[in-house]
């Protein structure tokens, strides 16, 4: 079986279900959110990210790359840096393994399925002890080989390990199938009820996200839903109140709803990409997010919060 690449392995995690758990990042996702907080994660493909203010300027890195993609410039400063040329970089790692001042990581590991089964497994006093587990996150989880995705699951339900799967549902719903018999909780999101939104800012459509909800909902997945907040973009009352209608008219009943505030803590990690976000995102009030539990509360729904 093919090994599949992972930018991070977070243990001790509280805020990815119950317990304590490990959540497991997969590097690749279909859609583009403008607000993404890892934006390492969207790519399928190994990626450079460069911490400039590490940098000395030692020229390793151009002397090791063979595609010729680093050069050394000198900025008006008088100082060194290295450069990368973002189209001629493949992400093979080498001046990541060479670089005397640890300014240049390689994201994306590669796991075969039971390297990173092995790796899970470790946590296990931690799971049982605090009623926790692992979390398959992402990018996009079930976008992943599912060959590799099921056997994991698989093989940690196996074991009594508690699988939570974070998925924003934008994938076909055969994946979500497969999954369902080893899964304990889905964290599913839903970004915005109007299509036009939801298109701008994440690149795709959310009527077949909305489709694989219900569809979960019908074969009894047990559902957390999770709504990223992004003022001026999806924190109106209105979309709030659309969101309840769709449950309401579906029969849905989360088991938790949680109001995920929209923060800057993953700004840097464009710019150590050598990107930019293509809109600045602006964090939600907090009497606003307050104002949205609320409407939740009276609509008759139970266990909503603000945060993970």
């Amino acid at each position: 079986m093919e090994e599949i690449r992972v930018t991070n392995i977070q243990k001790y995690s509280i805020h990815d279900g119950n317990g304590i758990r490990t959540t497991v990042f997969f590097k690749g996702c279909p859609l583009r959110c403008q607000w993404c907080h890892n934006p390492e994660t969207q790519g399928y493909s190994p990626q450079l990210m460069f911490y400039k203010e590490r940098c000395i300027g030692c020229g390793n890195c151009e002397r090791f790359c063979q595609r010729h993609a680093v050069r050394i410039v000198e900025n008006d400063a008088g100082i060194r840096l290295a450069e990368t040329d973002r189209h001629k970089c493949i992400g093979c790692g080498e001046c990541s393994d060479i670089c005397l001042a640890n300014a240049r990581e390689l994201c994306g590991k590669s796991y075969t399925v039971r390297e990173l089964f092995r790796e899970l497994k470790k946590d296990t006093a931690f799971y049982e002890t605090s009623g926790g587990g692992v979390t398959l996150s992402g990018g996009e989880v079930l976008s992943m080989n599912m060959d590799f995705i099921e056997t994991l699951a698989h093989m940690l339900y196996d074991n009594g390990i508690s699988v939570y799967i974070d998925t924003s549902g934008a994938v076909p719903y055969e994946n979500i199938q497969r999954i369902l018999p080893y899964t304990e909780i889905f964290l599913y999101d839903i970004k915005s009820m109007s299509e036009s939104v939801h298109k701008a800012y994440t690149g795709v459509s959310n009527e077949h996200i909305l489709e694989n909800l219900i569809r979960l909902n019908k074969e009894k997945g047990r559902i957390w839903l999770r709504i990223p907040i992004i003022a001026g973009v999806n924190d109106d009352l209105n979309n709030i109140e659309e969101i309840i209608v769709f449950l309401k008219n579906n029969f849905i009943r989360p088991e938790h709803i949680h109001l995920l505030p929209y923060h800057t803590v993953g700004i840097d990690k464009y710019e150590r990409l050598e990107e930019l976000p293509r809109e600045k995102m602006l964090v939600p009030k907090e009497q606003t997010l307050e104002a949205l539990k609320d409407i939740f509360e009276k609509a008759g729904f139970d266990h909503v919060y603000i945060g993970g």
